[in-house]
């Protein structure tokens, strides 16, 4: 972990001696100006300048984007012209009502071309240097088509439910959504979700490409917003919220016999992207002693002997914390390849265990099958990954407890820590260094009771340090839930434990862990979970 914190606080240090300005972090604007138009669709760029089209003025403006200003204008050929798209010589508008796509001169504003849109209601349109993609507003769809005739080549579901704009990088589609707020970062041979990040505004439209950022016209604020896509800081904070956590492990002897011995281990939480502690964690009573295991998790180790029959025993550990969501921005470019993954990382983390079993053939097979001759750290994760959530569904109880990976994978049901056990084997049985984190959930209410509890994965990737993901979540039929469980951290999470399995005192669970001996027949009964509540309540 203290690999990420290092970058994070160079970052930091970075900051403080450059200060502020220039330095970026991917998904912010850098700059933005009032759209020509009140009611502003579509947005290309031509080399120069951009394009922006408005569906009232029925007008095409050519635009500086280095001041806003309107250069030139044209009649858009259509009364309700949404997108724009240029191919190196000639402007493409979309009309969504009349299901044509126009190419015009944008000297003269003659359309050369008239095509059909063959489908239901196209809503923005980008060239590829080969190719026109559509994006399909109601049947949430996104489609290449032949600019010769407007056939489809090829489909894919657009990556949430309401698609609105699109653009080509050079190698990924950007696709805006306006029912979530978001610009998804697509790849076009799939569909495949690989970025995503929060619109400058409520009612993101047209997307543009000027070579090194990208550019958005928002529908609600009438304005163009440059966004950079820098990735220097590549986790966004957001939504703050305080919170108090209570930890509870309660153990009931209800005899005849006595429990001799009786050892407790409550992993102990620390600051991390997702959380930030706001004094020292409490516990009532205090533990025996402060450890950490040989993966550097602490745990409070509570030594208790000789409870007779009826005898109970509670340990609390009190969290104030500021709990928010950490999104990681992450370029599958930047990855490097599993050669430059530090040698002690894979010394540690590519390990077997018992809940694993890499060497066994079963997972040899599998992991090579997935991940093939893929070099890239992101590329292999995200094998792995798309494969867990295509072949296993969730199961929260599974049979003789947690299975290892072989098992689980055959059968093709986990819990979420079966998900991790398999996601782990199958990436450290081809090279890439994975862990766990586990955590207390909130569950809906900020004031709610944990005793489900949740866990993940975090990944290894050159140039950013460890990075979640984590299969159960990403579990969904949408492109953009998919990816929801890469390089994401709800609010609703206090990660306690980060481990690579085998804990000496926590041996494969997380949050809390115990044993005990006895002398005669004792009926024991545990409970371990997590009470949450606003910080200002508790005061």
């Amino acid at each position: 972990m203290k690999y990420l914190y290092d970058l994070i606080s160079f970052v930091l240090i970075l900051i403080f001696i450059t200060g502020t300005e220039g330095f970026a972090k991917s998904g912010n604007v850098r700059t933005d100006f009032p759209a020509p138009e009140h009611f502003p669709t579509g947005l290309t760029y031509d080399g120069s300048s951009l394009w922006s089209v408005d569906r009232k003025t029925d007008m095409l403006y050519r635009i500086d984007p280095k001041s806003g200003e309107v250069l030139s204008s044209l009649p858009a050929p259509g009364y309700s012209p949404t997108g724009l798209a240029y191919d190196g010589s000639y402007l493409w508008c979309i009309d969504d009502k009349e299901k044509l796509l126009y190419r015009i001169d944008p000297e003269t504003g003659v359309a050369v071309r008239i095509i059909e849109a063959y489908t239901s209601s196209p809503r923005d349109i980008c060239w590829d240097g080969k190719l026109l993609w559509v994006v399909d507003n109601r049947l949430d769809l996104v489609l290449s088509i032949d600019p010769e005739d407007g056939m489809m080549i090829t489909k894919f579901d657009s990556p949430a439910k309401d698609p609105d704009g699109i653009t080509f990088d050079g190698k990924y589609l950007w696709i805006t959504d306006r029912g979530r707020d978001m610009i998804y970062r697509v790849v076009p041979e799939n569909g495949m979700v690989v970025a995503a990040l929060h619109a400058p505004h409520n009612y993101a439209r047209g997307l543009a490409w000027d070579g090194k950022s990208l550019w958005n016209i928002d529908y609600e604020s009438d304005r163009v917003y440059q966004i950079t896509l820098d990735d220097d800081q590549f986790i966004d904070q957001r939504d703050t919220t305080d919170q108090r956590l209570y930890n509870f492990f309660d153990f009931r002897n209800y005899g005849p016999g006595k429990v001799t011995k009786l050892n407790v281990y409550i992993a102990i939480p620390e600051d991390r992207p997702n959380q930030k502690l706001l004094r020292a964690i409490s516990f009532d009573p205090q533990p025996t002693e402060i450890i950490a295991d040989k993966w550097g998790q602490k745990v409070a180790h509570y030594e208790i002997e000789n409870l007779e029959q009826g005898k109970f025993f509670r340990a609390v550990m009190t969290v104030d914390a500021s709990v928010m969501a950490a999104e990681y921005y992450i370029d599958p470019d930047r990855c490097g390849t599993l050669d430059d993954i530090p040698r002690d990382i894979k010394n540690e983390y590519l390990v077997d265990g018992k809940k694993l079993m890499i060497y066994d053939p079963f997972i040899e097979e599998l992991a090579q099958k997935i991940v093939g001759d893929e070099k890239n750290p992101y590329w292999i994760a995200r094998k792995i990954f798309n494969y867990l959530i295509d072949h296993l569904s969730y199961n929260l109880k599974p049979v003789g407890g947690w299975n290892t990976a072989p098992t689980v994978l055959k059968r093709g049901t986990a819990s979420c820590s079966e998900y991790s056990f398999s996601f782990i084997a199958l990436s450290r049985a081809v090279g890439l260094p994975a862990r766990y984190v586990g955590a207390v959930s909130r569950r809906g209410d900020d004031a709610s009771l944990d005793e489900v509890f949740h866990r993940w994965c975090e990944v290894y990737l050159p140039n950013y340090g460890w990075v979640p993901f984590d299969a159960n979540k990403g579990d969904s039929k949408l492109p953009a839930d998919q990816a929801s469980g890469i390089g994401n951290i709800s609010r609703r999470y206090i990660i306690t434990t980060t481990s690579g399995g085998n804990s000496e005192y926590m041996d494969w669970t997380y949050n809390f862990n115990h044993k005990w001996q006895s002398t005669g027949k004792c009926r024991i009964y545990t409970e371990h979970y997590g009470e949450w509540s606003p910080l200002e309540n508790d005061q």
